[in-house]
């Protein structure tokens, strides 16, 4: 289906295909809904006893939602199951400005390695993908669905240069190229090619191929941390 290719400089998987059309969408945001509906029910026991043990650490809120860049630029707020400590983004910026090395980390992957933010449960949840559960939510909304790049916020739009009106043409996703190919371990350059390549090439067939191959790389937990 795939084989391996460039895209401005940066090495990615060619697809085959070509964009679906209008039918092909309409019955695509059918299956989002259902899935989701149906993946809702299935999980609601473990999104539960996720909740009890976020609010139990230190009696902060649940969930949170951070503002993204959504379909045709929106903005929507993204569901997460709070994984960082309350102060997480006055702590983020004292690193950032005493820390050079974490300072080069964040420029190049938008991530930490070594995140002083997270908290023991929310390791778990990040390494397992539990966090994300909650962005079910959002596909029963209409603002995201179960496959495309994952949402940016806004600072990162300047990082996909002439390239963010491809982010734009498509819903984000819960899962993508990016979590099937290596995830926290590719540059955010690469990840931007992935996200313009799915742009491209999105149809049933390369969303079935990436929810197929999402399943194992989340039992691994490839990528993540």
């Amino acid at each position: 289906m795939y084989r391996i290719g460039t895209f401005d400089g940066a090495r990615l998987p060619r697809l085959a295909g070509g964009r679906r059309g209008r039918p092909v969408l309409d019955a695509a945001r059918l299956f989002d809904i259902l899935a989701a509906a149906a993946l809702i029910a299935f999980l609601a026991p473990v999104m539960i006893l996720v909740a009890l043990g976020v609010k139990a650490q230190d009696g902060g809120p649940v969930a949170f939602g951070q503002l993204r860049i959504g379909r045709d630029g929106r903005p929507f707020r993204c569901l997460k199951f709070r994984s960082m400590v309350i102060d997480a983004e006055d702590r983020l910026g004292g690193l950032l400005a005493s820390d050079a090395q974490a300072r080069e980390e964040w420029a190049v992957y938008r991530k930490l390695r070594r995140d002083p933010r997270i908290t023991p449960l929310g390791a778990f949840l990040r390494k397992s993908s539990l966090d994300e559960l909650p962005q079910l939510f959002n596909v029963l909304r209409g603002e995201m669905s179960l496959v495309g790049p994952r949402p940016i916020v806004p600072s990162e739009a300047p990082l996909y240069g002439r390239w963010l009106r491809h982010y734009k043409a498509v819903r984000p996703g819960i899962t993508g190229l990016w979590q099937v190919s290596g995830r926290n371990h590719t540059s955010y350059r690469r990840r931007v090619a992935l996200d313009v390549l799915y742009a491209r090439r999105r149809g049933f067939a390369l969303d079935l191929m990436i929810l197929l191959k999402t399943v194992p790389a989340v039992l691994l937990t490839e990528g993540s941390y």
